[in-house]
């Protein structure tokens, strides 16, 4: 059965994979971007800054115009401000969690609002494997990163008898512009930190996203889901 799904940063990385599987299953997709372009073939792009509740309100109110009610959200927009703790800012640390961790908060809000009318809703947070296994210079992202698994659990807690289930996905490391710019070494040096030997594919989590907001799923909620090839073994 076609969903309405909304997937935030999904113009480029993770986001976009995200919202091509979704579009291959058949559902009705929209992407936010902050540009309000980029996004997938057959997916509906409009514009939003998570960091701002106008600005998630007027997208999820032209996504319900042309789609109808979001049923499926997931929360990806994020960012990074990598640098050891003695020289992070404050503006380091507020930045980056006022876009993934109150970003998501933002998001998933407006989206509860359609879900609990009808009693029925997917809510994806995509965390990262360093949440709960620590990164040296993201103390600001890991940080934004763990507190995903909190919100998630509470969620659960709060809207579990109403059909709704709130899960995130862990990933590792993908391949992707990033991880393909890094040196040749520091790529060996990660993969052989890796059980499974490689970095992951964008489309190997799209697809745990899929699974995960499908009726397959329907009776897991609260779960962190690692697709890191075993480096965090589920922390």
């Amino acid at each position: 059965m076609a969903r309405t799904v909304l997937i935030t940063g999904g113009n480029r990385g993770i986001g976009f994979a995200i919202a091509e599987e979704f579009v291959r299953r058949g559902d009705r997709v929209a992407v936010t971007s902050r540009s309000g372009s980029g996004g997938p073939e057959g997916a509906l792009t409009v514009a939003a800054d998570v960091t701002d509740s106008a600005s998630v309100d007027a997208a999820f109110t032209e996504v319900e115009a042309q789609l109808g009610p979001v049923e499926v959200v997931v929360a990806n927009a994020g960012i990074t401000r990598d640098t050891l703790v003695l020289r992070m800012t404050e503006d380091d640390f507020t930045e980056v969690l006022d876009t993934n961790l109150t970003g998501a908060f933002r998001v998933v809000k407006r989206a509860s609002k359609g879900m609990l009318k009808a009693r029925f809703g997917r809510i994806v947070l995509i965390s990262s494997v360093v949440g709960l296994y620590g990164g040296a210079g993201q103390v600001n992202y890991s940080s934004s990163k763990a507190a995903l698994v909190g919100m998630a659990r509470s969620l659960t807690r709060e809207l579990g008898a109403r059909g709704i289930t709130a899960n995130v996905v862990a990933p590792g490391f993908i391949e992707t512009e990033m991880t393909a710019a890094l040196p040749e070494a520091q790529q060996a040096e990660y993969r052989k930190a890796i059980p499974a030997g490689r970095f992951a594919t964008a489309d190997e989590v799209a697809k745990v996203v899929a699974w995960v907001s499908s009726d397959d799923a329907a009776y897991i909620s609260g779960a962190v889901l690692p697709v890191d090839g075993g480096l965090g073994m589920g922390h």
